[in-house]
């Protein structure tokens, strides 16, 4: 992503996984893991979707790490139908969190319905300060309810996961959703706007310690 990505490598249920991190230029806020979309359809950590969240969190001052699910890159193992892939988010989770850590989960596409998962994993009392899915694949997979305080983006146009679907899972939890006009599944021309989004979502959202 820049000259300062770390790339590293940490034990997994399935073998090693590859992680990259980018860090802020000041004492983190706290930790952002982002998960990349379905690894059987091209989906990595470079995905142009998953840097741009890199991209948004550490300029928002958080520790921002992406990583490849198991089978993809230098990650070790196989497809596991999703399962397996969220204990790779889990396992990313816990070696990269400090204690009492405010943690950000996101995810885009397939990657949604990890971090949704990933989620629901932690430990009692370790809550998310924030879920943010791009494109969640609510058609596919099943992504648990979410709270009020996630942010949901998608594009109109999108081909791969309907904009109808969104709302079909959305309305049942009165869940606002940013739509962006005219983009589709991979916000192609609109990343930048992504961007804009996220940061956005940020201003007057009080942090949580």
């Amino acid at each position: 992503m820049n000259a300062g990505t770390q790339r590293t490598s940490i034990a997994g249920p399935a073998g090693a996984i590859e992680c990259a991190t980018d860090s802020p230029a000041t004492a983190p806020r706290g930790l952002a893991v982002i998960c990349h979309p379905h690894p059987l359809h091209g989906g990595t950590m470079d995905n142009k979707v998953v840097q741009t969240l890199a991209r948004a969190f550490v300029q928002l001052g958080y520790t921002s790490v992406r990583f490849n699910f198991r089978g993809i890159g230098a990650s070790q193992g196989g497809w596991d139908e999703g399962r397996g892939e969220i204990d790779d988010a889990a396992a990313v989770i816990a070696a990269h969190r400090a204690a009492g850590q405010p943690l950000v989960l996101a995810g885009f596409s397939f990657g949604a319905y990890v971090a949704r998962q990933a989620a629901l994993r932690l430990q009692e009392g370790e809550s998310v300060e924030r879920l943010v899915l791009v494109a969640p694949a609510v058609r596919n997979f099943e992504v648990a309810p979410v709270s009020a305080t996630t942010l949901v983006v998608h594009g109109e146009a999108d081909d791969v996961v309907p904009l109808q679907a969104l709302f079909d899972w959305a309305r049942p939890q009165s869940l606002p959703v940013t739509v962006l006009p005219g983009a589709g599944h991979f916000f192609h021309g609109q990343l930048p706007v992504l961007k804009q989004i996220i940061l956005a979502a940020w201003q007057g959202h009080p942090t949580h310690h």
